[in-house]
């Protein structure tokens, strides 16, 4: 029951989070104190990290391509492709 909640959730859910429609519609940069879910490749089901962003990394458009994440236990500096920003306000 657990694997098949993992998978209908990651398949339809997470790619809802994770569109990526960025040359049809304008999307708002990463900013400080987003949540963020973490995507890691091999990871186990229900055993993804959340995350807050600490700071961003803007490229010469000044679109954010990478941001520092402060997890429970780490900072790690990630591409926002690796990245879900989760729906909720801070």
């Amino acid at each position: 029951m657990t694997q098949h909640f993992w998978k209908k959730w990651s398949s339809e859910y997470l790619t809802l989070l994770q569109s990526r429609s960025k040359w049809r519609i304008v999307q708002k940069n990463l900013d400080i104190r987003d949540l963020v879910l973490i995507k890691h490749d091999n990871s186990p089901p229900l055993q993804g990290k959340l995350g807050k962003v600490m700071e961003t990394f803007p490229g010469k458009d000044g679109k954010v391509r990478v941001v520092k994440v402060k997890t429970q236990t780490s900072e790690l500096v990630r591409p926002i492709a690796k990245l879900c920003p989760l729906p909720i306000n801070t």
